[in-house]
């Protein structure tokens, strides 16, 4: 027998990703196990530190980036995903590492620049930010807004100089990340981890935004599927309305979404009850526990925490798709993993 995540037992496995296999009682290993990469889907992969969050979200990364007809882009806040560059056990994995990423400015709307810079819109320096947002595509655009406005110095200079600080972030550029580039066949791998917080969730923005735009105009033929690890990260920013948006919205033009996070509390309620794909390792705390148990669904008749796994690598499955539940263990990946912990022994020598 073999089961595809999102399709059912015994459908076919074209367009699907060979993720692991079933996990029998004794803890042997069943048959196969598949995810469907065909239809778009919102998938959220949750599990403690050190249990293998990051590497199935790498196993999910590989199998996409060799199937056809997708679009995948997985932003990397950690830097540990350039390793799907490396060579591969098996067909090679195609991968475009993009290491200094950047966005358009007019990405962001007149109140995401307001939050993404800490100033109330009701504020003197926040409404003329707001205005120049409004006026001008461009960062320098903006600036220039500023520069020639008659507010008050004091107002203007604020303005001015918290848009500075965005400058000097580097991720602002009308020549940045756009659909097209992000359309490719290969897996675009977007290393934000030299940044803060606030740049970080402006390029997420800008991502998630491009391709969910593009799909609705129709100018890209393929199917985006954006990845994300340390997905709270995103969920406290600007980044959280175009996850949202692709969360509730992005079934219809096409766009998927996975994301990743060792603090599924910490994540909005949407992106819980929103996946239809849920891939849970080992979890403790109790806040994770009860953000999970508040959205399960009616067909799980029992509790989630009484049946997630206890080993690295081992995942409860919950398929909202077939309303059914899996028991599995992930495979290895055919490229490197970039997320271990460093050892002291190790550097020591002693191993």
């Amino acid at each position: 027998m073999r089961f595809v995540i999102g399709r059912g037992s015994d459908a076919k496995t074209d367009q699907a990703g060979h993720v692991g296999r079933y996990r029998a009682l004794d803890g042997s290993e069943g048959a196969n196990l598949y995810l469907d990469l065909d239809g778009p889907h919102a998938t959220l992969i949750v599990g403690k530190r050190g249990y293998g969050k990051s590497f199935t979200l790498g196993v999910v990364a590989e199998e996409l980036a060799r199937a056809p007809g997708v679009a995948p882009v997985i932003v990397d806040p950690m830097g540990v995903f350039s390793t799907l560059g490396a060579p591969a056990d098996g067909d090679p994995v195609p991968v475009n590492v993009v290491a200094e990423p950047a966005v358009s400015a007019d990405v962001l709307d007149p109140r995401s620049w307001c939050s993404l810079l800490g100033l109330s819109p009701e504020s003197a320096a926040g409404a003329l930010l707001w205005e120049a947002a409004q006026e001008a595509a461009s960062l320098e655009g903006m600036c220039r807004h500023l520069e020639e406005h008659d507010a008050p110095d004091v107002d203007r200079r604020a303005a001015v100089n918290h848009l500075s600080l965005a400058e000097s972030w580097g991720v602002f550029n009308p020549d940045g990340l756009d659909a097209a580039t992000l359309a490719g066949g290969e897996i675009t791998v977007v290393d934000v981890s030299g940044l803060d917080v606030a740049p970080m969730n402006a390029v997420c923005r800008g991502i998630g935004e491009a391709l969910y735009r593009a799909r609705i105009q129709e100018s890209i033929d393929r199917l985006p599927w954006v990845l994300i690890d340390e997905a709270h990260t995103f969920f406290d920013g600007v980044a959280e309305t175009a996850l949202h948006t692709i969360l509730t919205r992005g079934r219809a033009p096409g766009v998927s979404l996975v994301l990743a996070t060792q603090r599924p509390s910490a994540v909005s309620e949407t992106a819980i009850s929103q996946s239809d794909v849920l891939i849970s390792h080992r979890l403790t705390a109790e806040a994770d526990l009860e953000a999970l148990a508040a959205a399960r669904p009616t067909y799980v008749t029992e509790s989630l925490d009484e049946r997630l796994p206890t080993e690295p690598g081992e995942v409860v499955i919950i398929d909202d798709a077939t309303e059914t539940i899996h028991a599995a263990q992930v495979r290895d990946r055919d490229t490197p993993h970039g997320g271990d912990s460093p050892s002291a022994r190790e550097v020591a020598g002693l191993e």
